[in-house]
């Protein structure tokens, strides 16, 4: 492992982390070490990292703001790719914006409202990336990404880049091509509209204010634990089935929102595990339907 990690601190890209705690990069605050962390100072440095890895045969996975993420107590073998602020460009052209994959969804969100232009109020309270909002297409509020994306530039494996069309992503819900092929959004280009600025103002706060309200922030969680099993609410489901505030180690069935999971005191992955089989199990045997998790749950 010496021998790669060497490498990559002499290639000069960024900032290269040994046994990096994972718990330190997610919203769950929960997850092992990575083998090693990197953080890109540029695209040009992260294709550089991935050419690398690609010759040396290192597995890798990508991360972002770390919400939506379950990493596993014994972490990830080889190397986390972290999409930070050195690639958060953000550059307005009208109604068409070009954004960095690591710039924050909620800063966005907010950035945008202020310049009078609509299509973000949905994302005013998601907590990631809008690398990762692409990869999930990302949703609240009757809108998603799918709905505002004109293109996406995605870096793969072999160091290829190439700008992908909305049309061609694949989208659904919580859902692109992404999860099928192994590529990193580094920019989005998103269309919006213009129009009025209090308006559109409002309406983000409103939503912000409406996820606070109904959403528990005050405990360390990753968002919705599971998708919807249309027609179906998971969050409804689970509270039908008495599982609110139902505990397993230091993992909690939110006393707020039933599709909430949170960490309320030093919770392990396993204890997240578990209680997410929990709930499964339960709401299978109550209701006859399968649950399944919109949190992606990675590592060893």
């Amino acid at each position: 492992m010496k021998s790669y990690i060497d490498k990559l601190n002499e290639m000069n890209i960024g900032t290269v982390l040994e046994n990096e705690p994972l718990a330190n990069h997610t919203t769950w605050k929960i997850g092992g070490p990575a083998d090693v962390m990197v953080e890109p100072d540029s695209i040009v440095d992260l294709q550089a990292i991935m050419t690398f890895l690609q010759e040396e045969k290192i597995p890798w996975r990508a991360i972002g703001r770390g919400s939506n993420l379950l990493v596993s107590d014994k972490g990830i073998r080889g190397v986390v790719i972290k999409l930070g602020e050195n690639l958060s460009e953000l550059t307005v052209d009208g109604e068409e914006i070009t954004v960095g994959g690591g710039y924050s969804l909620i800063k966005l969100a907010t950035v945008i409202s202020k310049q009078g232009l609509s299509g973000l109020e949905f994302a005013g309270g998601i907590p990631g990336s809008v690398g990762g909002a692409v990869f999930m297409n990302a949703g609240a509020h009757g809108s998603d990404i799918s709905k505002i994306l004109k293109r996406a530039h995605i870096l793969y494996e072999d160091g290829t880049m190439r700008w992908i069309e909305n049309e061609d992503m694949a989208f659904s819900y919580r859902t692109s091509r992404l999860q099928k092929e192994k590529g990193i959004c580094i920019e989005a280009v998103f269309q919006l509209k213009a129009g009025d600025r209090e308006k559109i103002k409002e309406e983000l706060q409103h939503n912000k204010d409406y996820r606070r309200k109904s959403q528990p922030w005050n405990f360390p969680c990753a968002g919705s634990v599971f998708r919807n099993p249309l027609p179906n609410y998971a969050g409804q489901l689970i509270e039908k089935a008495n599982l609110k505030g139902h505990q397993i180690g230091g993992a909690q069935v939110s006393d707020m929102h039933g599709n909430f999971i949170v960490n309320v005191k030093d919770a392990t992955a396993e204890d997240v595990l578990q209680l997410i089989q929990h709930i499964k199990d339960t709401v299978k045997n109550k209701f006859d339907v399968k649950m399944e998790t919109e949190v992606e749950i990675i590592g060893e």
